[in-house]
C-alpha cells in the first residue's frame, strides 16, 4: 500500500522504513493541509498526528484513501461522518501513556502548589526573596479525578502515594477498581463541592464540551485547583478566566486550551474563506488571557511527550497499517461504511 506519513519527525521516518519493501513509505515533517494532500492524492494510507485537521475538504483531496492512522488516542481532529462516507477507516492508539499523561498531570499541580515556575524564574534572575511564593500540601487534601479510565486511575495512584483522598466520576463505574485504589465514586457536583484539587480526564466531544463552565466553578471549594491535560473545549477558557481572576480558584495547570491549532498558527484567524465566529474570537482572547495570569502554569500539549510513550505511539501505528493491509483491521475508530464517535482525551 502506499502510505503517507505526516507530521514525522526524522526518528519516525527512520522507524517508519520497516513497512519497506511492502509498503511505499513517503514521509513530511509537515501537517497535512488540502493544498498538500493533493501532492498524496495516491495515498492509500495516511498517518497523521493531532496538528493535522482531517476535515472533509482534505479527505476529498485523496480519492485513493482507504485508512487513517492516527499515532494518537484522540480523534476529535478527524472528520468521522466524512470518513464514514467514503467507507474510509479510522484506528487509533487506544493505550500508550497512562503513567506519561498521569505524571503530567501531577507536575502541573506541584507546579501550582509550589509555585514553580514563579520562583524559578526570580532565581534565575539573582531574587532570592521568598516572599509571594508560600505553597501549600497536598498531603491531607482531597483530588476529584473526572473521568476514571486508565489515566485518572493511575492519577489516583499518584493522588494516594502523597497521601490525599480521592474521589471520582465517570459515566461507568467499576466498584472492584474504587475498592482496590482506594477511592469514591461521586456525582459531579458532589466531586466539585469536596475537591480541593479537580483534575480532568475524559474525552473531547460534543457531550464533555464546557463540562467545566460558571456553575461548575461556583460549586468549586474557594482557592481550590483546576488541572486540565484532557482536551481544551472540556473547560470554558471565559469562565476558568473569570474564575481564577475573582480568587474562587487558587490556580490551575493546563496542558491544553480550547483554541490551540489558532494559538499555534494565528495567521488563521485572518483567513478571508472562512471567517471565524465570534464565539470562537471571544474564545481565542480568553485563552491568550490565560497565558498572562501569574497563578495559571500552562504547557503546550506535552502530556504524551516522553520517549517510551512517543515509541509506545509510533510502534502500535505502523501495527495497525500492517493488521489493515492483511485485511485483519484492529484499533478502530471508523470501520468502513460506518459513522464512529466523537473523540477522545488525549493526543
Amino acid at each position: 500500500m502506499k502510505v503517507a506519513v505526516f507530521e514525522a519527525a526524522e526518528w519516525e521516518h527512520d522507524a517508519c522504513l520497516r513497512l519497506e519493501p511492502k509498503h511505499e513509505i513517503r514521509c513530511t515533517i509537515e501537517r497535512l493541509t488540502p493544498a498538500l494532500a493533493r501532492k498524496f492524492a495516491d495515498a492509500e494510507v495516511v498517518t497523521t498526528f493531532i496538528k493535522s485537521e482531517l476535515t472533509a475538504a482534505v479527505i476529498a483531496e485523496l480519492p485513493a484513501l482507504k485508512l487513517i492512522a492516527t499515532r494518537s488516542t484522540g480523534y476529535d481532529h478527524i472528520d468521522l461522518a466524512a470518513c464514514a462516507r467514503r467507507d474510509v477507516a479510522v484506528c487509533n492508539v487506544p493505550d500508550y501513556g497512562d503513567p506519561t499523561v498521569a505524571e503530567h498531570a501531577f507536575a502541573l499541580l506541584l507546579a501550582v502548589s509550589r509555585r514553580i515556575v514563579e520562583a524559578a524564574a526570580r532565581t534565575r534572575a539573582g531574587d532570592f526573596g521568598m516572599e509571594g511564593l508560600r505553597g501549600f500540601d497536598l498531603a491531607g487534601r482531597t483530588i476529584g479525578v473526572v473521568g476514571a479510565g486508565r489515566i485518572g486511575r493511575r492519577v489516583i495512584q499518584i493522588a494516594r502515594g502523597f497521601g490525599m483522598t480521592a474521589v471520582a466520576t465517570d459515566a461507568v463505574t467499576d466498584a472492584e477498581a474504587a475498592q482496590r485504589l482506594g477511592f469514591e465514586y461521586l456525582s459531579l457536583p458532589e466531586l466539585l463541592l469536596r475537591s480541593d484539587v479537580v483534575s480532568l480526564h475524559v474525552p473531547g466531544s460534543t457531550e464533555t464540551r464546557d463540562l467545566i463552565s460558571d456553575a461548575e466553578f461556583a460549586q468549586m471549594k474557594p482557592g481550590s485547583v483546576l488541572i486540565n491535560t484532557a482536551r481544551g473545549g472540556v473547560v470554558s477558557a471565559a469562565a476558568l478566566v473569570r474564575a481564577l481572576s475573582s480568587g474562587r480558584l487558587a490556580g490551575a495547570g493546563l496542558d491544553v486550551l480550547s483554541e490551540e491549532p489558532l494559538l499555534r498558527e494565528e495567521a488563521e484567524i485572518f483567513r478571508t474563506d472562512m471567517p471565524l465566529p465570534a464565539e470562537r474570537l471571544r474564545a481565542l482572547v480568553a485563552a491568550n488571557t490565560l497565558l498572562r495570569l501569574p497563578n495559571v502554569v500552562v504547557t503546550p500539549h506535552i502530556a504524551y511527550d516522553t520517549a517510551e510513550a512517543l515509541g509506545r505511539i509510533l510502534g502500535t501505528t505502523l501495527d495497525n497499517i500492517e493488521a489493515f493491509a492483511r485485511g485483519e483491521p484492529r484499533n478502530l475508530v471508523v470501520r468502513p461504511g460506518e459513522a464512529g464517535g466523537e473523540g477522545e482525551t488525549r493526543p
